[in-house]
């Protein structure tokens, strides 16, 4: 079967396939994404975040669960930590995920950040597309932790479930830091622990300082207990009702559109790197330019327009 066909089929080796073309960077990766890119545009994207520990992938677990008990098939990214050693991904999807590795209507991909910023891959957007052209109507982009730079999940989500947990100590001073931005749903988890109220109060009173002017939609605070099957149909309502009232306003259109603006920047900046890395023998030359500023032999403004003026005598047919 051919794979551009395979994968608007949803054949499983099909999407495995095109995923790992986009992560190696192979050539054909491109023309595939441009092939499948009329058909996507109509799965949600839900982001998954929060501290390590916090119970992240046992929550994905049982919100798979549920649209599996529904008849809906859904899909999983991953995003783990890289090896410093082979660039792969330390932890593994199916050590994380047992109930639904053997399940054929769930489709589960761990990839390595890869130094990335905000633990994202930089191959993640394009593989969402590849799941969402194969007719997936959920994904879940599961993010390594929670930080400054993880708001580069909210760039690939529709929605973004914040994962906190009672007893961590850190989840409010986090929050205050900026990544309150980040959640549209605040979850916390293992709400049978002690200070789980408390931490409720916590955030109900730093989401008060979030939207003041009350022009968009309230953010949901679930409690859930992954582990003992609690709380999970109040959120997957939560998320639907979050995401209703988004098509209604205009955000998620909004959203959809600033990712797609991001994604283009940053292929575009990708792009002109590799035009400069041809034109100017980049990676090789910068340890030179790096030296005569050490010198002071040249000035770091003066080498750039230098060097862009080369590019585009190069550059020029």
């Amino acid at each position: 079967m051919d794979l551009i066909a395979g994968v608007l089929a949803g054949e499983t080796r099909a999407v495995a396939r095109a995923i790992s073309l986009i992560e190696d960077r192979e050539p054909e990766a491109e023309a595939l994404i441009d092939a499948l890119y009329p058909h996507t545009g109509r799965a949600l994207v839900l982001g998954v975040t929060g501290s390590p520990g916090s119970g992240k992938s046992s929550l994905v677990d049982r919100l798979i669960e549920r649209e599996r008990r529904a008849g809906r098939t859904a899909a999983v990214v991953a995003v783990d930590p890289s090896s410093p050693f082979t660039g792969g991904a330390i932890l593994g999807d199916r050590l994380r995920m047992q109930s639904h590795a053997a399940d054929p209507g769930v489709f589960i991909r761990s990839m390595a950040s890869r130094g990335s910023l905000g633990g994202v891959a930089a191959a993640t957007a394009d593989a969402v597309k590849v799941l969402d052209a194969a007719g997936y109507p959920t994904i879940f982009l599961e993010t390594i932790g929670v930080g400054q730079t993880e708001i580069k999940v909210v760039e690939l989500s529709d929605i973004v479930l914040l994962v906190l947990m009672p007893g961590a100590g850190d989840e409010i001073q986090a929050l205050k830091a900026g990544v309150m931005e980040i959640g549209d749903i605040f979850v916390i988890n293992k709400r049978d622990l002690g200070g789980a109220d408390k931490l409720r109060e916590e955030v109900e009173y730093v989401l008060s300082f979030k939207n003041p002017q009350g022009d968009g939609p309230a953010n949901p605070i679930v409690m859930a207990s992954a582990l003992r099957d609690e709380g999970i149909e109040e959120l997957a309502s939560a998320a639907a009702d979050y995401r209703a009232r988004l098509a209604e306003n205009g955000g998620l259109v909004h959203r959809r559109r600033l990712r797609t603006e991001r994604e283009l920047e940053g292929a575009l900046t990708r792009r002109l790197h590799e035009l400069l890395d041809v034109h100017l023998d980049f990676s090789r030359q910068i340890h030179g330019w790096v030296d005569r500023l050490l010198r002071k032999s040249a000035r770091p403004y003066a080498l750039i327009d230098e060097q862009i003026r080369n590019f585009l005598k190069e550059a020029r047919p």
